[in-house]
């Protein structure tokens, strides 16, 4: 009787994922399910059985696909921990200002219009964070 060896895919920076379909929104949990099922392999006893290294290409490359998503305007939300959204920074104009520990004139700087990362944590975390029981 032959053994068949069994190929399973591995993902890795270089392999190209499927995105959220058009206008569909990006589901970390989604893909990290789906990630899962491609990497898992069962063992001879029935065991579910997940490479350390699979396992963390897997969320490398799912959190990287969410802030790519993210730049380009959708919120991405990440379970417990918060959500990723594009912040537009307007532009300013260039003008005089005072230092205010020397009381000295100085110009300051033109900025340009921008596009910035903003995250925003969960109600729940802040909580957790402002109970002073937690420290």
């Amino acid at each position: 009787m032959k053994k068949i060896k069994k190929t399973k895919p591995t993902l890795t920076k270089s392999t190209p994922k499927k995105t959220a379909k058009k206008g569909g929104k990006f589901s970390v949990i989604n893909e990290i399910h789906e990630g899962i099922v491609a990497i898992a392999t069962a063992g001879k006893n029935g065991t579910v059985k997940i490479k350390r290294s699979d396992l963390k290409n897997l969320i490398e490359t799912t959190f990287l696909e969410g802030a790519k998503v993210a730049a380009t305007g959708q919120r991405v939300r990440f379970p417990v921990i918060g959500v990723l959204a594009r912040r537009d920074v307007k532009p300013r104009k260039a003008g005089k200002g005072v230092n205010p520990f020397t009381g000295e004139e100085i110009m300051i700087k033109a900025r340009p219009e921008s596009k910035k990362p903003r995250w925003s944590f969960p109600k729940t975390l802040k909580e957790t964070f402002a109970e002073k029981k937690n420290w």
